[in-house]
């Protein structure tokens, strides 16, 4: 029955993507040269349907005067994509672009070849399709600090009335205008189901002194369950919020579309891009300006492809050098650890097995959209702490509470999204199947480790050489031990002490040199199980003119190219607390307001 249920979801979502293979071979093949349609024209294209690109589609095309052309490699999701508690299934489908990181010296260990997954929405939505759906906006400091590195209109006062602009918020017992508004596009809502175990976190958090908080208001740190991107029990995309609720003549939407290059003329401006669709190659024009929004991995493996990145990695690989620009340069990613499993007696986790043989629950969520199958995934509440490592008033670890753990599944699904080794899941998961169990995954928030992003050829069907050097720098591991610690000390609470919480103590392939629990067996388990978070930022930084790392100004110019602008995660120059996709909405709203701005005497 269970392998039944993932042949199916796998079959019904994975069969419309396999035009990428097939678009691939026959590039390959000899005698198919690029042979370009003749052009269309535009005032703006966009290039990527996810959170950003959903936002910039509908705020352009509230001008009727502009045409709007949107390309998506992927296409529409069905709708088994909406049910929350899909998200791991759907990494495993065509949906996903399937990347994964080079292989790891100091992390990734336990996995297939020291290899992490890091999971790429590819389809109307973006990320957004896959993602566990946390809206989290970061602390204001956050953007304070992008102001004070020369990002002009980036501070905190300046980007909250567009965190509010893009949400529909309905959160049962928090009503505050400052923070947030009602008549927004994107869907924020709390889970419409939580098991006793969730409430249990949060009063254990109260037993610790901590408050129950709304992290997207004025106070961080603390308790609370998550606020997610989910309109009555259901995925709330950035396609479903900002493309399906509008239907304009001048936005046309090409999906299956594989954007290759952007043509930049001998003036240095972008004036549209090359694509295919369907074996066949085409060429698009623009009056006014290109837009980047194909996320942090493929904005900068495109940006590259077209002759802009750094002068020795693209003449390395014999592409023409446009503009020498530290593209793929200041990538960052939250990382945390996968693997605190607390044990209890009874029977109140999210057993897959459990809840696929209950009829009953079904029945809930096919009449209702509530009940367990409206859990993300298991994610069902967090919390933001500062450790004795935080630097300033701002929490450096966030304790992410799952009402399951890897073997919740019976490892027919964690186990092939994560990559894990057979060793690793048969020696410490296999011998729990069945059981009840509840996870925290503690993540650090400012990461020091940094990563680079590179192409690995000029092909541009080729995925990049990603490598995030996690735990390069070694204040990560000491920060996500110290989250360790905290989490173990939530199990010892009365309130999980009343569920005979209790650690799981087989020990890691590995690590078995190491005494269980002891500080250098945790540094050694971090290593082995980090959890990628799907937060990788700043391949294409924003900073000023005079930050030689930055690839975008303050407006998301590209430095260098006329007509051309990065709006996504990519250009983030630090790292916000906590999960990005809300801020990826919010640099959306902002850049169509600027381009209007750029362009207002045609408004």
């Amino acid at each position: 029955m269970r392998t039944l249920w993932l042949f199916i979801i796998i079959v019904a979502t994975s069969s419309a993507h396999n035009f990428l293979d097939i678009v691939k071979n026959y590039i390959h093949s000899p005698g198919n040269e690029k042979k370009f349609t003749s052009n269309s024209r535009y005032d703006f294209i966009i290039v990527g349907a996810g959170s950003s690109g959903s936002v910039l589609a509908n705020r352009l095309s509230e001008n009727k005067k502009w045409r709007i052309l949107l390309l998506e490699a992927g296409y529409m999701p069905n709708f088994l994509n909406r049910i929350p508690l899909f998200v791991g299934y759907f990494q495993l489908t065509g949906y996903n672009w399937g990347y994964n990181v080079e292989p790891q010296k100091n992390a990734c260990l336990g996995m297939v070849n020291h290899q992490c997954s890091w999971p790429r929405g590819r389809g109307l939505g973006g990320t957004s399709i896959l993602n566990y759906m946390i809206h989290t906006r970061g602390n204001k400091f956050d953007y304070d600090k992008w102001t004070s590195l020369g990002n002009v209109g980036w501070s905190y006062a300046d980007v909250l009335p567009y965190f509010k602009k893009s949400e529909r918020f309905n959160v049962p017992g928090i009503k505050n205008s400052s923070y947030h508004n009602e008549n927004g596009y994107l869907c924020v809502e709390h889970v419409p189901y939580h098991t006793k175990l969730a409430t249990t976190f949060l009063n254990a958090g109260q037993e610790l002194g901590y408050k129950i908080v709304d992290y997207n208001g004025q106070d961080q740190k603390g308790f609370s369950y998550i606020q997610v991107n989910m309109g009555h029990g259901k995925r709330c995309t950035g396609a479903t919020a900002y493309l399906e609720q509008i239907n304009r003549p001048n936005l046309e939407i090409i999906t299956g579309a594989r954007v290759t290059k952007i043509l930049i003329d001998a003036d240095k401006r972008a004036y549209g891009v090359e694509y295919i669709k369907d074996t066949v190659w085409k060429k698009v024009i623009c009056s006014k300006e290109v837009l980047l929004s194909a996320g942090t991995i493929d904005s900068a493996k495109l940006l590259m492809l077209s002759g802009i990145g750094p002068k020795e990695h693209l003449e390395e690989l014999n592409i023409p050098v446009i503009q020498d620009s530290k593209v793929g340069y200041s990538m960052y990613e939250h990382v945390g650890f996968l693997g605190l499993t607390f044990m209890v007696n009874q029977s109140e986790s999210l057993l897959q097995s459990r809840l696929l043989f209950d009829p009953n629950v079904f029945l809930e969520y096919l009449l209702y959209k509530r009940g367990p199958i409206s859990i993300p995934g298991g994610a069902e509440a967090l919390a933001f702490i500062s450790t004795k490592y935080a630097p300033d008033e701002r929490p450096d670890v966030e304790l992410l509470f799952v009402s399951g753990s890897l073997h919740s599944d019976n490892g027919q699904v964690l186990k092939r999204a994560l990559r894990l080794s057979e060793d690793l899941y048969d020696t410490v998961y296999k011998p729990i199947e069945e059981q009840d169990a509840w996870s925290i995954w503690p993540i650090v928030q400012y990461p020091r480790s940094v990563g680079r992003l590179m192409l690995r050829s000029k092909d541009p069907f080729e995925p990049p050489k990603m490598d995030p050097n996690f735990f390069s720098h070694p204040a990560d591991i000491e920060i996500i031990l110290e989250g360790i610690k905290h989490a173990i000390n939530i199990s010892k609470t009365k309130a999980f002490q009343a569920y005979g919480s209790r650690l799981h103590d087989l020990k890691i392939p590995g690590c078995k040199q190491f005494e269980f629990a002891s500080d250098d067996y945790w540094r050694c388990a971090i290593k082995h199980l980090p959890s990628m978070m799907n937060h990788e930022i700043g391949t294409a930084k924003m900073g000023a003119r005079t930050d030689t790392y930055a690839v975008v100004d303050p407006q998301l110019r590209v430095y260098g190219i006329k007509a051309l602008r990065v709006v996504d995660a990519s250009i983030m120059p630090t790292m916000p607390i906590g999960h990005v996709n809300a801020g990826i909405y919010m640099i959306g709203e902002k850049a169509a307001d600027m381009i209007k701005e750029s362009w207002k005497s045609e408004l």
